[in-house]
């Protein structure tokens, strides 16, 4: 456990990527079996412990320390984990055990065994370690690394390509003593032959405004505003996958109902608006709003209202494998005529091909850009006719050339500490629009800014607190920021009934009352 604690310690405090990969992959080649299994479980957010909840832990500290202290220094703090490692009095000496054991002991604990073995190991631990733990139940790690990291990470410590672990990450499970066992070469790679496993996306480089680009040499289709997802289907057996690798095929049955298939798509997920559905022709309905598309995300079960009230298909863009044939290797030109005639085949009204658009010049392609609001598209992609199907970014092969952000100006309301490096700057902000005499909040932003903005703005909100809420200050209504973002949707969640969708600060006007 103490390595594990030490190595997270160190992670919160290195902002480089770079260095973090150093870290980790270091650590993925000196630690044993099964400890690194269950740290690498933990990093990619895939051990849950069903009766270990953040209200226990809570319980937990304020039984060993006074409640107007412990509120005060969450409001300090502004993290349950930090907040209670610190305050923790321990009660004896006893050593903790090992993360192997700490995990595999929560896997199998009931709810009311789940605080005394907490308390225990609390008692057994140094701050580091305490802080360390209360993340590793609580699940909210927070220290600047993402799943796909940690696994880019490990393929750097034995020399593998982090495509060839996405490949059979779904097809191993925790602590994966046999997919480290093959790593370390001491093993054949996990068969994932005829399995719907994931296979890693190919991916387009934003285009700003360009005309050197020869629209003859490239194919040009809509950017849809859903999320990329892949459709695996082998052997009777069938998966949703989101663009991160993971599997969402229970949030969307009604697609996989439409996968009667065997073969590989690289497609867009979107919502049809019942509204606009013509039951004669369902498939004639254009998709409804991001927001409505949310509405189904992250869920894992779906009930049949949901799945009424808003109904997924897909938009195919490209096809990987046709049954067992690996057609990645093709340049996209004879992909494309491969997927139109697989979903032409396939002939099912949720599985829609991508239209391509004409664009014989490039004023035809800024010209459909330029339209990509009003039709509701999030932009366009370009991709060469010759370009082979290949994971990650290539530089020169795609391109995605979103429409353009919406401005406006808004009131800062509400500031909040942030996390990890950010944990002791008000780096969160909520901001507003006046209605009529009335500023509500239509959205929250924390980045978009430097270093040296952001201490400025620390400075302002300690200076111009008119109230405290916990952790959230409120300031005064005076600063401006001009906020950039890709639109509006409905909200119960905010006062104003609406928010913005990836709003970030643009600017600080410092000059605007």
């Amino acid at each position: 456990m103490r390595a594990f604690a030490a190595l997270l310690d160190r992670l919160v405090y290195t902002p480089s990527r770079n260095a973090k990969l150093r870290l980790l992959a270091d650590y993925f080649r000196r630690t044993p079996d099964p400890d690194r299994g269950w740290a690498l479980a933990a990093l990619t957010g895939s051990l849950d412990f069903p009766n270990a909840k953040a209200g226990a832990i809570r319980d937990l500290a304020r039984e060993q320390t006074d409640e107007v202290l412990f509120a005060l220094s969450y409001d300090y703090v502004g993290d349950l984990a930090e907040t209670t490692a610190l305050l923790w009095q321990t009660q004896g000496d006893a050593e903790a055990p090992g993360l192997a054991e700490i995990v595999e002991t929560l896997r199998r604990a009931g709810r009311t065994e789940v605080r005394g073995l907490v308390a225990g190991w609390l008692d057994g631990l140094d701050a580091t370690g305490r802080w360390a733990l209360l993340k590793l139940i609580t699940g909210g790690l927070r220290i600047g690394v993402s799943a796909r990291l940690a696994r880019v990470a490990l393929g750097q410590a034995f020399d593998t390509a982090v495509e060839e672990i996405e490949e059979i990450w779904h097809a191993v499970d925790p602590p994966y003593g046999d997919l480290f066992a093959w790593l370390a070469g001491g093993a054949d790679k996990p068969d994932v032959a005829g399995r719907p496993t994931f296979r890693p996306f190919m991916l387009a480089h934003p285009l700003e405004e360009r005309t050197d680009l020869d629209p003859a040499d490239w194919l040009v289709e809509w950017k849809w505003d859903g999320i990329r997802v892949q459709l695996a289907a082998r052997g009777g057996e069938r998966r949703l996958y989101s663009r991160t690798g993971d599997d969402i095929s229970n949030a969307f049955p009604d697609v996989l109902a439409a996968m009667g298939f065997d073969g590989v798509l690289d497609g867009e997920l979107l919502v049809r608006d019942p509204a606009n559905i013509d039951s004669a022709d369902p498939a004639s309905a254009d998709p409804a709003a991001f927001n409505a598309l949310q509405q189904r995300l992250n869920r894992k079960t779906v009930s049949k209202k949901m799945l009424a009230a808003h109904p997924a298909y897909v938009i195919a863009y490209d096809i990987l494998f046709d049954g067992a044939a690996d057609l990645r290797g093709l340049p996209l030109e004879q992909r494309r005529g491969r997927l139109e005639a697989f979903v032409a085949g396939h002939d099912h009204p949720d599985i829609e091909l991508s239209a391509l658009l004409d664009a014989p010049d490039w004023a035809s392609v800024a010209a459909l850009q330029a339209e990509a609001r009003r039709l509701g598209r999030e932009g366009l992609m370009l991709k060469r006719r010759d370009s082979r199907y290949e994971p990650g970014r290539k530089t020169g092969l795609w391109f995605k050339w979103k429409r353009d952000p919406l401005l406006a100006d808004a009131v800062l309301m509400y500031a909040q500490r942030g996390h990890g490096r950010r944990s002791s700057f008000y780096s969160d902000y909520t901001f507003g629009v006046w209605r009529g005499e009335e500023l509500v909040p239509v959205g929250k932003a924390y980045f978009g800014f430097t270093d040296a903005e952001l201490a400025q703005l620390d400075k302002w909100v300690r200076n111009h607190t008119v109230n405290r809420f916990g952790p959230v200050r409120e300031v005064e209504k005076r600063l401006v920021f001009e906020v950039a973002f890709d639109s509006i949707h409905l909200s119960p969640r905010h006062k104003s009934g609406l928010a913005m969708r990836f709003p970030r600060i643009a600017r600080i006007r410092w000059d605007k009352p």
